[in-house]
Formats: C-alpha cells, sequence, structure tokens
C-alpha cells in the first residue's frame, strides 16, 4: 500500500509579529505532526521553523493607503504567486495570520479552490468596518482570536470561533533582573535608559524614527548621560536605520536579540503603536506610545475606527495604561517632554507600572500556540 503524502499548509504572515506567531503555530503543529510541510509568507523566524517562505514578510510589510499604493507591484506580485499555487496545486488548508487587505482576498481564492481557510488572529473589524465580518464568515471557515472580546463578536455574527488566547502570555520572557540585563548589554545601570522602538516595517522606519530619534536628541540635551538602546526587527536589517541615525548624530546601541532583557533594561520606551506595546506592557516598562499616519490616510481613518486607544496594550486594558500622542501630538517635543516626566519622577514611573499589571491579568494564562495547533491538526484531519 502506497505511503499517504505529507499534508501541505500555505502560511501567510505578512509583518513581524505574524512571524512570531506563525512560527510558534508552526513548531507545535510539527510537535504532533512532524511530517506537515509549511510554506508561504514568512520572515526569518518562520524560515527557521521549516516554513518555505516564497514571499518574504519584510517586502509586504507597510501600513497605510499612501504607503500601501507605493509598495502596490510588491504586494500585488506577491498575492499573484501564490493565488497560482492555490489554484494550480492546493494545498490541504490554508492558515492566514492578521494582515486583512492581503489575507481576505486571498480567501477568496482558496474557497474558488476548495481550500479550508483557518484564519488565526484577526483583523481589527471591531475597531473599524465591522462589516467586513460578513465577508469573513463567508470566506473563512474557522476564526481562532487572541483577545477575550473578540470571541462574542464572531459568535454574535455566526462565525465559527475559538479564543485560543494570546500568543504573547507565553512568548515574552525575561531572563535577567533590571541590573544583570543592563550589564550584558554592556550599558551602565547607574545611568537612565531610554529604548527607541520605531516598528517592524520599513515604513515605519522612514517616517517615525526621525521622530523619535528627535524627541532623543531633546532627552538626550536634558540628560547627557542618557544611555539611548534600539531593538533591531527581524524583519529590518541596520541598512534600514542607518540614513536616520547618520543625520540624528545620535550615540543609539543597536540590540539584535533578547527584546525582552532590553525591555527590562529600560527605565522608559518611546513606542510605535502595534503588537511590541504589548511585549513591553507585559514586562512592565514604562513606555509612550506615538501613532502618526500619512496626511490623507489619517484623515480616513479617524472617520472609520470606532476605538478610544490605539495602542493594542490599553485596548487589552481597557484603560490608558500607556500616554498615546497622535498625529501632531506625536511631535518630539511632546515626546519628550512625556518620557522626560517617566524618567524623574519615580512615584510616577512606579504607577505606570502598577497599571501595566492590568494587561497580563486580562490576557490570562499561556498555551496559544498548542491550541491554534490543535485547530489546525484538526482541519487537517477533515482534509
Amino acid at each position: 500500500m502506497p505511503e499517504s503524502r505529507p499534508k501541505r499548509v500555505m502560511i501567510v504572515a505578512g509583518e513581524a509579529s505574524g512571524d512570531i506567531y506563525g512560527a510558534g503555530l508552526v513548531d507545535a503543529v510539527h510537535k504532533t505532526n512532524p511530517a506537515v510541510l509549511f510554506f508561504g509568507i514568512g520572515g526569518k523566524r518562520m524560515r527557521e521553523k521549516g516554513v518555505d517562505t516564497v514571499v518574504d514578510s519584510a517586502d509586504m510589510a507597510v501600513v497605510g493607503l499612501v504607503e500601501v499604493m507605493k509598495h502596490f507591484g510588491v504586494i500585488a506580485s506577491a498575492f499573484l504567486k501564490l493565488k497560482n499555487i492555490l489554484l494550480k496545486n492546493p494545498p490541504d488548508l490554508l492558515i492566514l495570520i492578521d494582515y486583512p487587505g492581503f489575507n481576505l482576498r486571498l480567501a477568496k481564492v482558496a474557497r474558488k479552490a476548495g481550500v479550508k481557510v483557518l484564519y488565526y488572529i484577526s483583523p481589527q473589524i471591531w475597531a473599524w468596518r465591522q462589516g467586513r465580518v460578513k465577508n469573513i464568515k463567508r470566506l473563512v471557515d474557522y476564526m481562532a482570536v487572541i483577545l477575550p472580546f473578540e470571541l462574542p463578536f464572531y459568535e454574535k455574527a455566526g462565525v465559527p470561533v475559538s479564543y485560543v488566547g494570546h500568543p504573547m502570555a507565553d512568548l515574552v520572557k525575561v531572563t535577567k533582573t533590571r541590573e544583570d540585563a543592563v550589564i550584558s548589554f554592556g550599558l551602565d545601570p547607574s545611568k537612565k535608559i531610554v529604548g527607541l522602538f520605531p516598528g517592524s516595517r520599513r515604513s515605519e522606519i522612514q517616517r517615525l524614527l526621525p521622530t523619535i530619534l528627535g524627541a532623543a536628541r531633546l532627552l538626550k540635551q536634558r540628560f547627557p548621560e542618557l544611555q539611548l538602546v534600539l531593538p533591531l526587527a527581524s524583519t529590518l536589517q541596520e541598512e534600514d536605520l542607518l540614513p536616520a541615525l547618520a543625520d540624528s548624530d545620535l550615540p543609539v546601541t543597536i540590540i539584535h536579540e533578547r527584546i525582552h532583557d532590553l525591555i527590562k533594561a529600560c527605565d522608559a520606551v518611546i513606542s510605535v503603536s502595534g503588537t511590541v506595546t504589548l511585549e513591553i506592557a507585559l514586562v512592565g516598562t514604562p513606555l509612550v506610545i506615538i501613532y502618526k499616519l500619512a496626511p490623507i490616510t489619517f484623515q480616513l481613518a479617524k472617520r472609520l475606527v470606532k476605538v478610544e486607544h490605539i495602542g493594542l496594550c490599553n485596548i487589552v486594558a481597557g484603560d490608558t495604561v500607556a500616554k498615546e500622542l497622535v498625529q501632531d501630538d506625536a511631535s518630539p517635543e511632546k515626546i519628550a517632554e512625556e518620557i522626560e516626566k517617566i524618567v524623574v519622577d519615580d512615584l510616577l514611573s512606579a504607577a505606570i507600572r502598577s497599571k501595566l499589571l492590568l494587561v497580563r491579568e486580562r490576557l490570562g494564562g499561556g498555551g496559544a500556540d498548542h491550541r491554534i495547533a490543535e485547530l489546525a491538526n484538526s482541519m487537517l484531519e477533515q482534509r
């Protein structure tokens, strides 16, 4: 009797956070089903877990209408590659991770090809364009959500759904005390440290890093011994940072690994909005969140967005656990002012750290990778 062929799974993660979550999912599936072959869109971490990335997620990670238009050719080419595979050599399962503008169109192709779709990490349709849930119900076979309030939203819409927990609850691991972490990065524990977290997309670096460095320059003038650190996302190269860093002429230490120990080492962090705000909050370091888009994109978003907060840590907490500076308020002067308050006021810093505990409380325990892997294996068996 001939051996059955290995199951093939197309997996699509268009951003750095999706690359992290996708790697965890693949690893968990392989623990119980090691023969499954994964391919699709991902980054360094997914490749390390054996995913054949036909497109690198670093080339896909853009946000905003204007930014998407600039990268339209790359995104369209990636879509056509995956569309052709779905239609000519269909996989046994398609797993989509966030990235809705691209992934929901791909789900439509999968439906035509008769390929089951598991959507892991919901698009933020509860925040804007809630009508898209009808499209999801039509195109997605199963939705796996990572935020507790997303479950009733999809249940009400009649979408098959499970709450699997947030993978960050397991991923955030601090291995050292604050002082040991500082020393391990070659920094001075007797001097204040501010983290500069400009994001994982090249478009974010171009748009926001100069503003963050402008704030850092003001802080450095106020505190000459201040130490500045910047983690390099897996989707970026140091060359992506160099133009802005060269213009700033600031002494910034670029760190390539152990981001959670680095967060622990910081007294405060300037961070773009995104998953990284959740990581910072789970470590417990005070942060200021900045959010800035091209003017036309921001005006459009203002009309559509239905949530009070922009930072994911604030959305999860249901409260302002971290200051948000949006659009014109995200200026070097205002950012520096907010960070200075944290650096000089130990009572304020302690109060923020206390509020950040609410994020961990709301996310609950871990186990997301295990639960999403069970769902994937179950859908493969059905196939």
